[in-house]
C-alpha cells in the first residue's frame, strides 16, 4: 500500500493539500468531500477511508478550502465553490498515472455531500458511485439532483430526524439508482459505538458493487 502527501492545483497559485492512499490492486478511487468546518484530517472520514482501503479501494482525502478561505464561515456553505474544488481534485486524479485508469467514486459528508452530487451531475458517467454520510444532499439543489446518473447511497443516523427528512426529500428528486440506509442508534456524527463502522461498511459495499458494474460495461 502506498501513501503520499499531495498538492492539487485549483486555479492560479492556489493549491489544495491532501493525502492519497493506493492499496495494492486497487479497484477504484474515492475522493472525499468533507463537511463544514472539517478538513482532510476529519477523524470520521479518515476512519471510513481506512475501511475502504482494507477493501482495495484507493482514497483521496483533501482540503476543499485553504486555511484562509475556511476562516470565512460563508465559504463553508458555498456549494458552488466546494463543487469546483472537488472537480479540480477529480481532474487531478484523472491525469495522474496511478489513478487515471481507476473507477471513480465520491464520498461526501454534511455539505460535502451536496458538492459530490453537484459534481456527479456535471460530469455524469465518469463517476461510478456516490455515497453520502450524514449529508445534506438537499443543498445540491433540485436542478442538480435530477441530473445525477451515478448510483447514490444516502446514509443517515436513526436519531438524526431532521436530516433523515432532508435526505428523503432529496432522494425523491434522484432519478438514478439510489438507496437510503438508516443506521439505528446513530446521531448526526455517528459517534455512538459501532455506528460509524456500520456506515463505513455500507459505503465499501456500495463502491465495490458499482465499481465492478462499471468495469464490466467499460469498453
Amino acid at each position: 500500500m502506498g501513501e503520499a502527501s499531495i498538492s492539487i492545483p485549483a486555479g492560479g497559485d492556489l493549491r489544495l493539500e491532501g493525502t492519497l492512499v493506493l492499496p495494492d490492486g486497487a479497484r477504484g478511487v474515492v475522493a472525499f468531500a468533507h463537511g463544514s468546518g472539517s478538513s482532510r484530517f476529519s477523524p470520521r472520514n479518515v476512519y471510513v477511508a481506512r475501511v475502504l482501503q482494507e477493501n482495495r479501494i484507493a482514497t483521496l482525502l483533501f482540503d476543499l478550502l485553504t486555511r484562509h478561505e475556511d476562516s470565512n464561515y460563508d465559504n463553508r456553505f458555498d456549494i458552488g465553490l466546494l463543487t469546483e474544488r472537488l472537480l479540480a481534485a477529480t481532474a487531478w486524479l484523472q491525469e495522474r498515472q496511478e489513478t487515471k485508469a481507476l473507477q471513480l467514486g465520491y464520498f461526501g459528508a454534511s455539505t460535502g455531500a451536496a458538492a459530490a452530487l453537484r459534481a456527479a451531475a456535471k460530469i455524469g458517467a465518469q463517476v461510478a458511485a456516490v455515497v453520502s454520510r450524514g449529508g445534506r444532499p438537499d443543498l445540491a439543489g433540485r436542478d442538480a439532483l435530477v441530473r445525477v446518473a451515478s448510483p447514490t447511497l444516502l446514509i443517515v443516523g436513526g436519531y438524526d430526524g431532521v436530516v433523515i427528512d432532508l435526505n428523503r426529500q432529496a432522494a425523491a428528486h434522484l432519478a438514478c439508482e439510489k438507496k437510503l440506509v438508516i443506521v439505528p442508534g446513530a446521531t448526526h456524527l455517528f459517534e455512538e459505538p459501532g455506528t460509524l463502522d456500520q456506515a463505513a461498511r455500507h459505503a465499501a459495499a456500495w463502491f465495490e458493487r458499482w465499481f465492478a458494474a462499471s468495469s464490466n460495461i467499460s469498453p
